[in-house]
């Protein structure tokens, strides 16, 4: 069972009165069990408040779950059917399963959430590797087995190098002076959002080595662009999280499926039977609100009009951005015609079933494409996924980001390609042969946060009193990244229906673990040799 209590904190959010202006910051103890939560079941039927939430990966699930429990009718409108792999009608465009996605050691909340659900979707932890060009450059081992030392001692020390030479990881060091800058908040994002990580790397005195065989590809795997293409501030808040945090942070297991059949599936029937409602194949289109109160009623869906008493966007930038250039309502907000200025990276899934068995030396692995464009993540599915456990031939999945350039190629072309790049990593694959494919193409599917899209992100509240927002794009303080943030933000929706509606209890989100000592020593010491600096004359002068 869960054991639930709350710290209130002053907040403001939008212009309804809201109970005592409080919102909720959860610090209490979880404790979690493997046994379905009988509580979500048990949901008496009654007149319930409406919400409409639309989206069905992390963000929404996690939103409707929590409304669910809360006693309100719930339905989730998922995101419309697209084209997929040439294959009309195939799965739903949703960034969560998007390729093969690791869960990585901080991802708490989506820890606790399954333990909820009473599933055991994980593999256990992996060890994972990363090559270049020339071969195997780092292997991670896992963290947590290793001695604990200081962050970033541990991450350094115990990242093996098998290339590349110590002197050029050491060039990472200075890395830590901007680390310590970068607090999260809002005026850290503004100072380092504007420039590129490739910018912020090279007056850092990055090695031109360690950047081309290891960082530059390693981002593009996190934040699915070049670290040119990339803003600063988003890859300080990515290597925070993931690298230098914590030691044990970079330790990550996987779905031992797809997280669709694993998580989303079995989610979705218990969501179905405490009363959830779910409605797929048209997509929204508009809203109606009203001009007195300003606040959403109705959510316009194909030929049909859904009652609301509050709303949650919880989908991807691509899949807002349709929905955006469809509805009067939303294009009468400058704060949604914003949204249209951000952007969005393809993906292609490549799953090959090879005609023998071949070796990887890890079952996780990432890589650059070997024409220097690109970067891709390969997995070999005997080792992951269920299914493919007693296959006596070896089943591989590459997983490409940026791939704008395999796009338009057919599925043997991209099959060839995919062979000729494996073979360069591992040995044994030059001649083999494939016996099936399967080919999955997903245009315009991930946020690609470039320089200056801070500006154009939208927060949790919006300008109607009655429409939140979730998403792994969405402004937030909390600190996660990826699937543990849309997981998060959905919470945080969740509470801000449940505190506009003055119905219900707020739900628990663990927050991030906190600094360790000496960093947070040292960014107390930062921010006060910043507010000295504020205080000097000419200090709003020049450009920063």
């Amino acid at each position: 069972m869960i054991s639930i209590s709350f710290k209130l904190s002053p907040c403001c959010l939008s212009n309804k009165p809201r109970r005592a202006s409080f919102c909720c910051r959860a610090e209490s103890n979880v404790t979690t069990t493997s046994e379905p939560n009988n509580d979500l079941i048990q949901t008496q039927k009654k007149d319930k408040t409406r919400v409409i939430v639309v989206g069905s990966g992390w963000a929404g699930l996690g939103a409707a779950h929590h409304l669910c429990k809360q006693g309100f009718d719930v339905t989730v409108v998922e995101e419309a059917v697209e084209s997929i792999g040439g294959q009309v009608g195939s799965v739903p465009c949703n960034p969560d399963e998007v390729g093969i996605q690791g869960f990585w050691y901080p991802y708490r909340n989506i820890f606790s959430i399954v333990d909820e659900l009473g599933i055991k979707p994980f593999t256990n932890w992996l060890s994972s590797a990363h090559y270049s060009s020339e071969g195997i450059e780092v292997v991670f081992p896992i963290f947590q087995e290793q001695p604990q030392l200081p962050t970033p001692l541990g991450s350094l020390a115990h990242t093996q190098l098998t290339r590349l030479p110590q002197l050029d990881l050491l060039t990472l060091l200075p890395l830590m002076a901007a680390v310590v800058d970068f607090d999260n908040s809002d005026a850290a994002w503004r100072r380092y959002d504007p420039i590129t990580a490739r910018e912020l790397l090279r007056q850092l005195g990055c090695s031109e080595r360690l950047y081309r065989d290891v960082i530059d590809p390693l981002l593009e795997v996190r934040l699915f662009a070049p670290a040119e293409q990339c803003s600063a501030a988003a890859t300080l808040a990515v290597l925070y999280y993931y690298v230098l945090a914590h030691q044990k942070d970079l330790d990550k297991l996987l779905c031992r499926g797809t997280v669709r059949e694993q998580i989303f599936e079995p989610w979705k029937d218990l969501l179905r039977k405490a009363g959830c409602e779910f409605r797929k194949g048209r997509g929204v289109t508009d809203f109606f609100f009203s001009e007195e109160t300003g606040c959403i009623t109705e959510v316009v869906y194909g030929n049909d009009r859904l009652k609301a008493d509050a709303v949650i966007l919880a989908v991807g930038i691509s899949a807002l951005q349709d929905i955006i250039k469809k509805s009067s309502a939303l294009c009468s907000r400058d704060e949604f015609l914003g949204v249209l200025n951000l952007n969005n990276v393809d993906a292609v899934s490549v799953k090959l079933r090879l005609d023998t068995k071949v070796e990887l030396p890890k079952a996780c692995n990432t890589g650059t494409w070997f024409n220097g464009s690109g970067s891709w993540a390969f997995f070999n599915l005997n080792e992951i996924y269920d299914e493919h456990q007693d296959d006596p031939a070896t089943v591989l999945q590459a997983d490409f980001y940026c791939a704008n350039k395999f796009l338009p190629l057919s599925d043997e072309q991209i099959a060839s390609k995919v062979i000729s790049y494996l073979s360069k990593c591992v040995r044994g694959l030059e001649n083999v042969k494939i016996v099936d494919k399967e080919i999955r193409r997903y245009p315009k599917s991930l946020s690609h946060l470039f320089p200056g899209s801070y500006t154009y992100m939208l927060r949790g509240s919006t300008s109607f009193p009655n429409l939140f927002m979730a998403g792994d794009w969405i402004i937030n303080r909390h600190g996660s990244w990826a699937q543990e943030k849309s997981y998060v933000t959905g919470l945080e929706a969740a509470n801000l229906v449940i505190d506009y509606l003055e119905e219900g209890s707020f739900a628990k989100i663990i927050p991030v673990e906190g600094d360790e000592p000496h960093i947070e020593i040292l960014r107390t010491l930062n921010k006060n040799l910043n507010s000295i600096r504020e205080q000097l004359p000419w200090s709003g002068y020049f450009l920063h």
